[in-house]
């Protein structure tokens, strides 16, 4: 595998391009919703790889190496030597064809020797826990899943898909990676906090949240937010909910992505089940960059670091708003632990793919920061 990352801004980006592996099979464009010459751009790349799968989406933050930039699109091409690659995508009219997306896009990628799949989805329009399942519902166990949902910085208006020379909303897509030799290594961790006491979910409708304890959803949790409270959906994202679906199960993490004043409910990322339990949650700084190091720790067991090519980290925009000008050390933690050979891209984003580990389920989380570790 031969890699390859460049981070291009507004103004220097086509002198950037020039010297770029021209055999690459494989470039991944993560491009902020400013970055202005955004279709001169994919003209380009599209002319200087007319044979490549082209793919990528919105952020809330580029990830190139250690750094986390803004206005800019962080562009990594990729020449497999082992590994096939295939992409297809799904148009959906809403959230709820998120299962049945996940289904056709797993179906159409499944083969006997397919090993990964990287999944890019709209942001807003999707219900990323009905696509996880519907993926998880046609792939055997040993398919590893991983990817996240776009981002519109913390705007929550209009989220894109890159789609070989075309941007779209209400799209998701999958590349499939085939071949035995192709390593794998998944992680996804958080580092928030809990607080306040567990509430029963009363009212749900899949991810939108009516009640909790008999009372209204928005107003309740409004309570919690105080002054914040004015700044929703933004807010939202720095003060997730910890939800258990049951006694025996690991709680995942959801965030707002918008709230309806007049039936007072709240829309999230994944399904809030009734008879769920749900808890607030606050950031602690030392543990949200500890949950990075730890994601890091888990996939470098899962692989040999040392020849690790490409690592692609996909954390949520909430711990950026929470980290501010300390968002690095989250990214600078990863490298010093996966260290100094891996690639390093990503982006920040609405939702995260992920297992938590090896050997567990993919699920949708929120506010978490996952890797995806490839070497051949």
């Amino acid at each position: 595998m031969k890699v390859e990352q460049v981070s291009l801004n507004n103004a220097s980006w086509k002198k950037d391009l020039k010297g770029l592996n021209r055999k690459a099979g494989l470039l991944l464009i993560f491009m902020s919703p400013s970055f202005l010459p955004k279709k001169e751009f994919l003209t380009k790349v599209r002319e200087q790889w007319p044979n490549a799968i082209i793919t990528g989406c919105s952020t809330a933050g580029e990830i190139s190496d250690i750094y986390v930039n803004d206005h800019s699109v962080s562009l990594t091409v990729i020449e497999f030597e082992k590994t096939t690659c295939k992409k297809v995508s799904v148009k959906i009219k809403g959230m709820d064809c998120s299962y049945h997306a996940g289904k056709e896009l797993a179906s159409q990628l499944k083969t006997d020797d397919l090993r990964h799949i990287l999944v890019l989805s709209d942001g807003l329009n999707v219900n990323g826990a009905d696509l996880v399942s519907g993926l998880n519902s046609e792939l055997a166990d040993n398919v590893c899943i991983s990817g996240g949902l776009a981002a519109d910085g913390s705007d929550f208006k209009k989220t894109f898909l890159i789609d070989d020379g075309s941007m779209e909303d209400k799209l998701i897509i999958g590349v499939g990676l085939y071949g035995k030799g192709l390593k794998v290594g998944c992680s996804s961790k958080g580092g928030w906090d809990s607080f306040g006491i567990e509430r029963k979910v009363t009212k749900s409708k899949k991810n939108v949240l009516y009640e909790l304890d008999g009372k209204p959803a928005l107003e309740l949790y409004k309570s919690f937010l105080g002054e914040e409270a004015k700044n929703l959906p933004s807010s939202g994202l720095m003060f997730p909910l910890s939800l258990r679906e049951h006694e025996t199960s690991p709680p995942v993490v959801r965030t707002i992505l918008a709230v309806d004043e007049e039936d007072q409910s709240l829309t999230f990322a994944g399904n809030i089940p009734e008879n769920s339990y749900v808890r607030l949650m606050k950031a602690n700084i030392d543990r949200l960059i500890l949950g990075a190091q730890h994601s890091a720790h888990d996939v470098a067991k899962t692989m040999d670091s040392k020849n690790s090519e490409l690592a692609i980290l996909i954390s949520c925009v909430g711990r950026r708003l929470v980290l501010k000008q300390l968002i690095e050390e989250e990214i600078e933690v990863v490298r010093e632990t996966l260290g100094p050979k891996p690639v390093i891209t990503g982006f920040y984003s609405y939702g995260e793919i992920a297992p938590f580990k090896e050997f567990s389920a993919c699920e949708l989380h929120n506010q978490t920061m996952t890797i995806t570790n490839l070497s051949e």
